[in-house]
């Protein structure tokens, strides 16, 4: 059988029959593969930002397969299968693009994006007919914080709870800035509550300025990770370790890395 989807399919169905497959795979279900998915979903973020691309094909595949899992799953309860979570996709993609599918005219890019967030809107009032009718209901708890507080504003921004200009943004950080420097040696509590308002308006600002806080984040672990893998090189080549050198010591090695990384 040549590789394709209905390999893939055939080979979910081969580790999940309860007599001759998998052990680890038939005991799975919904709520234990999460953790998974999460991992494959950073590992291919990983390959991206790495620019190992031929990583990220092996790292997709293993995304591809959480999804066909996830299907097996609902196939063999009777809530759903592959072929229908590809037709709702199918049918959301072609809903959510009149502009390509239904050719309806729109004259900014910022009208489309307006069109996309509207159409998610009917679907959630749709879906939360059931539940509570806040804009906020639906937004995944999971999702890591600075995620998760990037697109609360994004939904509040949409129906225009949100600052006009970034100057305005850039105000209000160093606003929770100073209450965080007042909280500095009074009470935890209070000091972790401003500090949780101050990274909310980070994100904001990175929001603002059209930038994925998650992303920026994560650029700067890796930018630190490498300096400080320079820091690690030169007091090695001191000979001595690092308890032997002073802060001030450390300090210029990380500036002299820097310095080195100017064009």
């Amino acid at each position: 059988m040549k590789p394709s989807m209905e390999k893939l399919r055939w080979i979910m169905e081969q580790l999940r029959d309860p007599v001759t497959g998998c052990p680890w795979d038939i005991k799975q279900d919904f709520a234990s593969i999460v953790p998974h998915t999460l991992e494959e979903a950073y590992e291919v973020a990983d390959a991206i930002e790495q620019g190992d691309f031929s990583e990220l094909e092996k790292e997709l595949g293993d995304l591809l397969f959480q999804v066909v899992f996830y299907s097996q799953l609902g196939k063999e309860e009777k809530l759903f299968d592959f072929d229908s979570v590809v037709a709702a996709i199918c049918e959301k993609l072609i809903r959510r693009h009149p502009h390509v599918f239904a050719k309806t005219e729109f004259s900014s890019e910022a009208q489309i994006k307006a069109n996309w967030e509207n159409e998610k809107i009917k679907e959630r009032r749709e879906k939360n007919d059931r539940q509570s009718l806040s804009i906020l209901a639906d937004i995944p708890k999971a999702l890591p914080a600075l995620s998760q507080a990037a697109k609360i504003q994004k939904r509040c921004a949409h129906v225009g709870f949100d600052w006009h200009q970034i100057d305005d943004v850039f105000a209000k950080v160093a606003e929770e800035v100073e209450e965080v420097r007042e909280h500095l040696h009074g009470d935890r509590q209070e000091l972790t509550a401003e500090l949780g308002d101050l990274m909310f308006a980070v994100v904001n600002l990175c929001r603002h300025a059209k930038q994925d806080p998650e992303a920026v984040l994560r650029q700067a672990n890796q930018k630190f990770t490498k300096r400080f893998h320079g820091v690690e090189g030169k007091v090695a080549a001191s000979g001595q370790g690092f308890e032997q050198h002073s802060l001030e010591q450390l300090e210029n090695y990380w500036q002299e890395i820097k310095a080195d990384e100017q064009p």
